[in-house]
């Protein structure tokens, strides 16, 4: 809950932080910017300040996606899961801590990234290990540990954003730098409570050989990457295109009140909590019957939804017609995305840990993890767009983004079912 709270926290204020002041004045102070400058311009032509952001917000959550490949080895080879969730912790909270810093703000990114690779693998393999194989309340607990994950994301943009737009950005990265010290005392507190912790591969001997079974599992995994990564670039809108839209775009107005910009950031989270208990219970009930989805059509009919929620933003952008839309659509637009992450995101964890072989299983939790690098960095090429084109149009290309991850996921059911028969 906690390393979610800061991540979601410095999420929440990213993108805003540099559209509405770090890109607006010099840059010589920030160490390394302006060779990151270049080495964007070079590829993608002169950016103005959104699309500069834009290309940014996307690289920094493509590799904090791409890390935990390397974080998951290092757990398997060497470290040990625990080591490196703490050693991850550690690096996470320096990294909201130098934020505070205009001059580190490049380095803190990258900290973070490192931190990121670590931390995430490693957690959500340990909640695969509290359940013997083959135990169907796996696919119910991590719906149960995500409800864990997005209190923090909730409250992040509250607390978070709000220090950061009444007080000033680095009071709200700060604050982020506090949680993650929080979740890093609880964690080594409540150790002895987790699944215990293997030797190293490295240090335990030669690894076993994967036997055709496992590869064609591997082999499965990997195949579902494609999908995984375009619906990651349609789902990481949220904190880039959509906080704008809520930024400039929206009627914020509640009564004589006017809702902050970064609370939207919390409409997900808060959605993921109501929703999950409901969501498990149906699944429940399914079972019992007979009729419960498949992990895999379970994964295809969320990716379904995040494209339909942004077929509402669409049709929010074609119904303003230029002026600024209801608040109301982002609320709808948020309870449809929210539905599709719960069929998706969580389902996504737990099928790694029925298909992946044992003695790799870090790593290829890291991998389903790293689909959120290429997802992302698209994400983010993507998001440029957002100044260029007519909004209804971007919704669109979003959502057809969306529907295409759908249709491969379904596409390749069939062999991973059979992969997962075998297991």
């Amino acid at each position: 809950m906690w390393e979610r709270f800061s991540y979601y926290g410095m999420r929440a204020l990213l993108v805003l932080y540099m559209v509405k002041y770090l890109l607006l004045g010099p840059m010589d102070h920030v160490i390394g910017f302006a060779e990151t400058r270049a080495a964007l311009e070079y590829l993608f032509g002169p950016l103005e300040v959104q699309p500069l952001a834009s290309q940014i917000y996307g690289f920094y959550t493509a590799f904090v996606y791409l890390t935990p490949i390397f974080g998951g080895w290092l757990a398997d080879r060497v470290l040990g899961l625990r080591r490196t969730v703490v050693l991850g912790g550690v690096l996470m909270s320096a990294g909201h801590f130098m934020m505070a810093f205009e001059s580190m703000f490049l380095l803190a990114l990258l900290t973070l990234i490192v931190a990121n690779g670590c931390f995430k693998p490693n957690i959500s393999t340990q909640v695969g290990g509290l359940y013997p194989a083959g135990d169907p309340r796996r696919d119910r607990a991590f719906p149960i540990f995500y409800v864990g994950i997005n209190l923090g994301a909730f409250f992040a943009p509250l607390v978070c954003g709000t220090l950061g737009e009444e007080l000033g950005w680095h009071w709200g990265f700060a604050a982020a730098g506090v949680g993650m010290l929080c979740g890093l005392a609880i964690y080594l507190r409540g150790a002895r409570h987790l699944p215990p912790d293997e030797r190293p591969r490295a240090a335990a001997g030669p690894r076993p050989r994967l036997s055709r079974s496992d590869w064609r599992a591997v082999i499965a995994l990997t195949l579902l990457l494609v999908p995984t990564l375009l619906s990651w670039a349609a789902y990481e809108q949220q904190g880039n295109t959509i906080a704008l839209w809520a930024e400039y775009s929206t009627d914020r107005s509640l009564g004589p009140l006017a809702i902050p910009t970064t609370w939207f950031q919390s409409f997900n989270p808060f959605m993921i909590f109501a929703f999950t208990p409901f969501i498990v219970a149906l699944w429940a009930r399914q079972a019992r019957g007979g009729s419960e989805p498949s992990t895999v059509a379970k994964l295809g009919l969320g990716y379904a939804g995040i494209a339909v929620s942004y077929l509402i933003m669409a049709a929010a952008a074609w119904h303003s017609g230029g002026d600024k839309a209801s608040w109301l659509w982002l609320l709808a637009f948020f309870v449809v995305l929210t539905v599709g992450e719960l069929y998706s995101s969580p389902i996504g964890l737990s099928l790694v840990t029925k298909l992946a072989p044992a003695s790799i299983l870090s790593t290829m939790m890291g991998l389903w993890l790293g689909a959120g690098f290429l997802g992302n960095f698209l994400a983010g090429w993507l998001g440029s767009f957002w100044s260029a084109m007519d909004k209804a149009e971007f919704f669109l290309m979003i959502a057809g983004v969306g529907a295409a991850s759908a249709a491969s996921t379904w596409a390749l059911a069939p062999f991973v079912g059979r992969s997962l028969r075998e297991r």
